[in-house]
């Protein structure tokens, strides 16, 4: 039973209008949203009816596909004067792209993931693109959000890996608990994280988490780029670049 009446539906709802967020310009067809979201094919399309009458959602007659609507964009607009970092944070993000010839990042976390806000291309012409502008992963799993979990307290760190059981099934078994706990700690020696390919073999990424007003990791800057870009040699010094921009940004921020 819902604890809030009619929380379902609002899920369902929410679970939609995200993950067409990371859908890209080319959006979705229903029976791929149905299927990404865990709702049957005409209940999706039913929600989706509905939320195009308002207009939240967008489907193109040319390819049958949804896409994000207008009004999330009149909304968007309206919340960005509360929410939006990427105006203070896109120089620090320029910054490590110059720095380092990688691509480096802006995330924000929401709830138990982290949301890709910002991108800027490195000089180094081959390129990763795990990471795009819209694209979420759990906390723990790509390198914002691990550096992100690292710096929050032991007991919301566990409480995290409980509520996500399901880790192991989406992004292999490197993504056990105990693998998480350990790559925690290591950040928490190192100051920075680094996935070693854990999500796309070859693609490794670094993250620095970003401290709020509150001094609690609400961002997170990352480079991501090719495997032989991060040789034992060359960490260290693109930690001390990443954790130089995170610390003058979190100060940006207000953080103590």
């Amino acid at each position: 039973m819902d604890k809030v009446q009619g929380g379902q539906v609002v899920s369902r709802i929410a679970s939609i209008l995200r993950e067409l967020g990371t859908s890209g310009p080319d959006g979705m067809r229903t029976s791929e949203l149905a299927t990404a979201v865990g709702l049957t094919r005409p209940t999706a399309y039913r929600l989706l009816r509905s939320l195009a009458a308002e207009g939240f959602v967008d489907l193109d007659p040319s390819t049958s596909r949804w896409l994000l609507g207008p009004e999330l964009f009149v909304m968007g607009t309206i919340a960005a004067g509360r929410y939006d970092v990427t105006a203070t944070a896109a120089p620090f993000v320029q910054r490590l792209a110059a720095v380092t010839g990688e691509s480096a990042f802006l995330s924000v976390r929401r709830g138990d993931e982290t949301v890709c806000l910002l991108r800027e291309e490195g000089s180094f012409p081959v390129r990763s693109f795990v990471l795009y502008e819209g694209v979420r992963f759990p906390l723990g799993v790509a390198s914002a959000g691990l550096a992100i979990l690292s710096f929050l307290p032991d007991a919301e760190v566990e409480a995290y890996l409980r509520r996500s059981p399901g880790l192991v099934d989406e992004w292999g078994a490197s993504h056990a608990a105990e693998g998480i706990r350990s790559r925690v700690l290591e950040t928490r020696s190192r100051g920075f994280a680094v996935n070693p390919g854990l999500i796309v073999e070859g693609s490794w990424g670094m993250g620095a988490a970003v401290f709020d007003a509150s001094s609690r990791p609400a961002y997170a800057l990352s480079i991501t780029g090719i495997e032989p870009r991060f040789a034992d040699a060359r960490r260290p010094a693109l930690g001390r670049m990443l954790l130089d921009e995170a610390h003058a940004l979190s100060r940006r921020l207000g953080a103590s």
